[in-house]
């Protein structure tokens, strides 16, 4: 009987999220297999640690457990054409790299993903939740547990990276 209200209360709870963790996942690690992959190792951890989950907003308890296994993931094992590079937050002179080229050879989605994948992880992670996911400062900074004004900061610092980028000639 307590099984099945707590599987009532999940299916309620996060179900209806995990598109978004999906498109978290997809955007974090390039698509294909793996974000399938990391997606259902999300809703695998979700359900051992929903006894914690207290309520309230379940997409940003969802993502935050995409962020923390992709985090796990990629320390663990190498994803597919998916590199982490992080950096001292405090540096200003790190370029895309390739970006303008990345541009004028692709098309739009694969474009952006490809620049998306070019800029360090967090902010990536940044640009995702807030641009495509279409966060909060305050969800994206319960998610990544970072103060507000870090979150302002990477997405200034990932907007910055992405207008060196030319616009794809049509």
């Amino acid at each position: 009987m307590l099984a099945d209200i707590q599987s009532a209360r999940f299916e309620e709870s996060m179900l209806p999220h995990v598109d978004a963790a999906y498109d978290v996942a997809w955007w974090l690690v390039s698509g294909g297999s793996d974000a399938e992959d990391l997606v259902e190792e999300v809703c695998l951890r979700a359900w051992r640690c929903f006894t914690g989950f207290r309520g309230g907003d379940g997409r940003s308890w969802l993502l935050t457990i995409v962020r923390s296994t992709y985090y796990t993931w990629v320390r663990e094992k190498p994803l597919q054409g998916v590199a982490v590079v992080t950096e001292d937050l405090q540096s200003e002179d790190v370029e895309v790299p390739e970006a303008a080229r990345l541009l004028a050879e692709s098309s739009s989605r694969e474009t952006l993903d490809e620049v998306l994948q070019a800029l360090l992880a967090e902010f990536r992670e940044a640009i995702i939740l807030r641009e495509l996911v279409r966060l909060s400062y305050k969800e994206i900074s319960e998610i990544a547990s970072v103060p507000v004004g870090t979150v302002m900061s990477r997405l200034a610092r990932a907007r910055a990276r992405l207008q060196i980028c030319p616009a794809p000639e049509a």
